[in-house]
């Protein structure tokens, strides 16, 4: 048996540490961009279609293939949308049961809103596990990001 040298070794160990880090590093995020675009169980048109998803919503791209991407969603139903029918525009859903808006970015910022499960918001601005928030009916404010799910 050959034995590896110690900076082999080290090699090694870093290039496996790197790719169980890089699904997490390569986290590509879409939005849907028409008012309704179908998830299929496959990538055609002839597929059958799993949901029909709203405007705006985001989606993580798991895989390419042509015009199509393999996505998930919040609630990790996976499928294919066309590519097409998908924009680089950052949007997140309310994970938690009620969430709270907020005036500024912080719990010491007074309450302004309370946003419900699923509820999609347009993404505004990020700093520090706060995002800001547009609701559709244009009310902004900030929400804690661990009680999102998106960009």
């Amino acid at each position: 048996m050959k034995l590896m040298s110690h900076a082999s070794r080290i090699v090694v160990a870093v290039s496996l540490s790197l790719a169980a880090f890089t699904p997490t590093l390569a986290r590509e995020m879409v939005s849907v961009k028409s008012a309704i675009v179908n998830m299929r169980a496959g990538p055609s048109t002839h597929s059958d279609v799993l949901w029909e998803l709203d405007q705006g919503y985001p989606l993580q791209v798991l895989k390419r293939q042509g015009r199509w991407l393999y996505v998930r969603d919040l609630e990790n139903d996976r499928g294919w949308v066309a590519r097409s029918l998908t924009v680089k525009q950052a949007h997140h859903v309310v994970k938690s049961r009620v969430a709270n808006i907020r005036l500024g970015p912080g719990k010491q910022y007074r309450i302004i809103g309370r946003a419900e499960h699923m509820e999609l918001m347009r993404t505004r601005d990020k700093k520090s596990g706060w995002v800001r928030v547009e609701r559709a009916g244009g009310q902004t404010g900030w929400m804690a990001k661990n009680l999102l799910w998106g960009w």
